[in-house]
């Protein structure tokens, strides 16, 4: 393997395509990756979006063929590098190699959950405990997420958050799933201790929700924490998120996203986990939680809020680094 400051290279930019069903969440996973492949080698990113007809979406993708797209066939010159995540692009990716000949290097992101032997490289939450030679594990999943990029971003937003007190607190909030859930009475317990944490401190607050988050828990939370200094983003205009963790001198994570957890300790910032009511077991984010906590980016919010250091996450990178080592030596 190359040395940790390697940078393979190759002769002409690599071509990289994108693959998913184009949901931002899915999207930005793979785009992370490759966006992270082009800061260390010369390539061209093509995005592409994979979409079935109804009526076959539900089919195993065993059975699944480019004739029951329905979105265009993705077709010759193949690239140099397919990066795919979700379910839709699995009968795609298994097929890639031989409709290129053997030419396009093939990375899965997560667990495809079916027929992980033929991916060349399957990028996935250490947290997930899957194992495998062509599996590379990292601490979350690939986002775009960078220093740069967070700073780049956050001066559209620099006039409104300027003027907030310091400590300036962001607070991010999940919501339902299958293995947590933010109810009304949780929410507002939520508040209260966040609030007195703000207050305490003499600082602001910078709140944002995802779209997971019940309406009834929003309204809670925004009655008890809008009159604190800060900025309750309300979804209209510009999505604040990257000016939030760039400002912040402490985030706030609900546990239930693992992609937010491992996001904001990309940043270097002191991250605090907030818990949720939990559904059912919750050992994968157990594992991922412990790692976080074990690299001292994370610690369980407990009322106080503290600064700390440690070295920022860059596992994207890293994975990175690891797919451009694998086509290399291919």
């Amino acid at each position: 393997m190359a040395g940790a400051n390697a940078r393979p290279r190759f002769s002409d930019p690599l071509s990289i395509w994108v693959v998913s069903d184009g949901r931002a969440g899915i999207e930005n996973q793979a785009l992370g990756l490759a966006e992270a492949v082009q800061r260390l080698t010369p390539a061209e990113i093509t995005i592409r979006h994979v979409r079935w007809r109804p009526v076959f979406d539900r089919l195993p993708s065993a059975l699944k063929t480019p004739a029951m797209l329905a979105s265009a066939r993705l077709t010759a010159p193949w690239p140099d590098l397919w990066i795919a995540a979700g379910r839709a692009t699995l009968p795609l990716s298994t097929r890639v190699k031989s409709w290129s000949d053997g030419k396009t290097f093939v990375v899965q992101t997560q667990d495809p959950r079916w027929a992980n032997h033929r991916y060349d490289m399957i990028v996935a939450p250490a947290h997930d405990g899957l194992s495998g030679d062509n599996v590379f594990e990292i601490t979350g999943s690939p986002h775009r997420i960078t220093p740069d990029r967070v700073a780049e971003a956050a001066s559209a937003f620099a006039a409104r958050i300027d003027p907030l007190p310091h400590p300036r607190v962001a607070v991010l909030v999940g919501g339902k799933s299958k293995a947590f859930d933010l109810t009304e009475a949780h929410a507002a317990d939520l508040a209260d201790r966040i609030a007195a944490a703000v207050q305490t401190s003499g600082g602001s607050l910078m709140l944002t929700f995802s779209r997971r988050t019940p309406e009834a828990a929003k309204a809670v939370m925004i009655a008890r924490l809008s009159d604190l200094p800060g900025w309750i983003w309300d979804g209209s205009g510009d999505n604040p998120l990257f000016g939030f963790l760039h400002f912040a001198d402490q985030v706030l994570v609900t546990e239930d996203s693992a992609n937010m957890a491992a996001e904001a300790a990309s940043t270097g910032k002191p991250v605090y986990v907030l818990p949720m009511v939990p559904l059912k077991s919750g050992d994968k984010f157990t594992r991922l939680h412990d790692d976080l906590s074990e690299r001292g980016a994370t610690r369980p919010f407990d009322g106080a809020l503290e600064s700390w250091t440690y070295a920022p996450l860059a596992e994207t990178e890293r994975a990175a680094r690891a797919v451009l080592e694998a086509m290399t030596a291919r």
